[in-house]
């Protein structure tokens, strides 16, 4: 039997409920809703695909965002049903299923709460997430490649769109880097707590010895560039090598040089893109994840620049953010919030929404603290 009164946590959840309403105003969205089920009525659409895509990418959405508030709504109304018949008819069992569910709206809510604190400038946007092997040799180059399971793990179990632009493999096994996209609203403010430097702890899989290994791995998260913003870049400053695609065990892609690699002289940033047939597809792609990390180095120097005018110190993204031990007992923990689980597997096949809301949380609090 739940210690507090349900009434009164279901009077709770519903207050929280409504608050979120009101942040998200539902109302707006269903307008919104309407706009773009007419631009996706279009018989002209998908003359221009990557606009249709993001036409019905952000009407499926919203059409979930609306669908799952309103579902909550119901389930809270029944659940207090559910209590009434229990105790009517002092039926355990139910008592039982009503404490389950109870429980399951919390959680629900908790997260749905959380959503309501992405309103940073880009949290709206798509993310281009990059993730590159760091210390640890074959080790490393193979956790890397863990890591970008986990995360298209991750966006799968959401039903969030993924587009893999470039995977250079290591030779022995794993990956030396990935860059990719997550293609769905809001992507970018959920995923962003996740840059810095993940560390795993287990016996190696490449050791004949079976020794203990640690290795290192870095992921980079920045907002998808728009038309709006103004990143402007000097060909003078580019270098552009191309090369040809290749799989893992030098698999050919294609029989051409039609990957890219593009090299920003003054700030040393590096990005490929192969997955495109054509040179000049690669290279237009390419050039948009360079403008969408050009735009992340840009927002991290302002902000630098307030933090030393109010005296404070800046974070360092290049710093440790969560360990991932499989040997000799088996935890997650992330350094910065405290979040842990006992099974990392579970992680690892993408179970990270109780890691991501807890930094999300985090980041709110310590932006709130730098406007204070």
């Amino acid at each position: 039997m739940a210690l507090i009164d349900p009434a009164e946590q279901i009077n709770e959840l519903t207050g929280t409920l409504n608050s979120i309403k009101d942040v998200l105003d539902l109302d707006a969205l269903r307008k919104q809703i309407e706009e773009l089920e007419d631009q996706a009525a279009a018989p002209d659409l998908w003359n221009d695909q990557e606009r249709a895509q993001k036409v019905t990418s952000k009407l499926s959405y919203l059409q979930g965002e609306v669908t799952r508030i309103e579902s909550l709504g119901r389930r809270l109304d029944d659940l207090g049903v559910l209590y009434e018949l229990a105790a009517a008819e002092d039926d355990e069992d139910t008592r039982e299923e009503a404490d389950r569910e109870l429980e399951a709206l919390r959680s629900e809510i908790g997260a749905l709460e959380v959503r309501t604190l992405l309103s940073g400038e880009y949290d709206a946007r798509e993310a281009v997430v990059t993730i590159q092997s760091q210390a640890g040799g074959v080790d490393a180059a193979d956790w890397a490649q863990m890591l970008q399971r986990m995360y298209l793990r991750w966006a799968e179990r959401r039903g969030y769109p993924t587009e893999v632009y470039e995977t250079s493999y290591a030779e022995e096994a794993g990956i030396k880097s990935t860059t990719f996209t997550v293609k769905a609203p809001y992507a970018y403010g959920t995923l962003r707590g996740e840059h810095g430097t993940h560390r795993l702890v287990r016996i190696s899989p490449f050791d004949n010895q079976g020794r203990r290994q640690t290795s290192f791995a870095g992921v980079d998260v920045v907002p998808v560039v728009e038309t709006t913003d103004h990143i402007d870049i000097n060909e003078d400053d580019l270098r552009v090598d191309v090369y040809r695609s290749s799989g893992p065990g030098g698999q050919g892609v294609n029989t051409t040089d039609s990957a890219v690699r593009l090299t920003h002289l003054p700030t040393g940033i590096v990005v490929s893109c192969q997955n495109e047939r054509s040179q000049l597809q690669n290279k237009a792609t390419a050039m948009a994840v360079l403008q969408a990390k050009l735009l992340e180095r840009k927002r991290q120097e302002e902000a630098a620049a307030l933090n030393e005018i109010r005296g404070e110190s800046t974070t360092s993204w290049g710093t440790q953010i969560r360990n991932y031990v499989l040997h000799p007992y088996q935890i997650v923990k992330d350094l910065r919030t405290g979040a842990e689980a006992g099974n990392p597997g579970s992680v690892l096949d993408g179970d990270l929404d109780e890691f991501i809301e807890a930094e999300i949380r985090w980041l709110r609090r310590q932006e709130s603290g730098a406007d204070a």
